[in-house]
């Protein structure tokens, strides 16, 4: 397996018209979770891409594994929770932006810990992100064994910081995420999460705070992603798009980042694959959105346009 992505995937509930959960008639389910976002992402574009976790016995946990199968991501070892049941959560839209409402307290997801991988084949690479620590104490235990123990080596850890303040708050999130970033091989962490987090107000004070990270990929919103890779420093601005929906655009930036990474590509290149995944998921309602053609995805990845 070239990546393997591990968290929790829930349901999504969200009007199914632009109007807020308190006055919405209908409602539209689907399947989302940062990992698994970036699962199906890469599976999209060729990679042979698995997703790990667990699920309740129950619809919405049979929803979530018909939705990647069907997206060719590999879900064996996916392990079903009898006692536990599926996380899901709410998108209120609303003029100010989207919230969202969690229904996740008690998951089957939040039930992993330490060991839950040990007889998985080490794949390319693993890509986990903050949120999982947060679900409980043996998801934190299990994603330090996974960076900082590395587990499975010699597989290259990605680590998506994606601090959720609905999960923890920051004095309890901060002392627990940083040492994760600075372990992992690649880190991608936006610059509003490191200001709330540890202070930093460039990407060069993310860099200082997070020194031991190979590669460290600091995003600023709509302005432009700075990416650090050893001592040296690169820098893509972000593509102009018109935002219709927010969620979803972080993991769609990593993983067009990843797949530049697996082929080989220059920072640059991947930065840019990484904006072009991003501007698709920021114009659709839902998380994702079909990537470009393969020749244009190389093209991109090579300079070409």
């Amino acid at each position: 397996m070239e990546v393997l992505c591990l968290g929790e995937s829930m349901v999504v509930l969200a009007p199914t018209a632009a109007a807020s959960l308190r006055h919405a008639a209908d409602l539209r389910a689907g399947v989302a979770g940062a990992e698994s976002n970036v699962a199906i992402s890469l599976a999209l574009l060729g990679v042979h891409a698995g997703w790990r976790g667990k699920v309740g016995d129950d619809p919405f946990g049979r929803r979530i594994l018909d939705v990647l199968r069907a997206s060719d991501v590999d879900c064996d070892g996916v392990e079903v929770e009898v006692d536990h049941p599926t996380g899901i959560y709410f998108k209120d839209p609303s003029p100010e932006g989207t919230k969202v409402h969690y229904y996740r307290a008690g998951s089957a997801a939040s039930t992993m810990a330490p060991g839950l991988l040990t007889d998985v084949e080490p794949p390319r690479l693993l890509h986990l992100s903050g949120i999982t620590p947060a679900l409980s104490d043996g998801c934190a235990e299990l994603i330090r064994e996974l960076v900082i123990d590395r587990a499975l080596a010699p597989a290259e850890v990605s680590f998506d910081v994606n601090y959720r303040p609905a999960l923890w708050p920051v004095e309890v999130a901060a002392p627990v995420l940083a040492p994760l970033a600075d372990a992992a091989d690649l880190t991608f962490v936006g610059l509003d999460e490191a200001e709330t987090l540890w202070g930093c107000k460039s990407a060069d004070e993310v860099r200082e705070r997070l020194p031991g990270v190979e590669t460290l990929v600091v995003k600023d919103g709509g302005i432009g992603v700075t990416c650090f890779q050893g001592d040296r420093r690169f820098y893509s601005p972000a593509e102009p798009v018109e935002v219709i929906e927010p969620v979803g655009a972080g993991d769609a930036f990593a993983s067009g980042f990843l797949h530049g990474r697996l082929k080989g590509a220059s920072p640059d290149g991947c930065m840019r694959l990484g904006h072009r995944l991003a501007a698709g998921a920021l114009q659709t309602i839902g998380d994702l959105a079909a990537p470009p053609p393969p020749q244009t995805v190389k093209s991109i990845l090579e300079q070409q346009i």
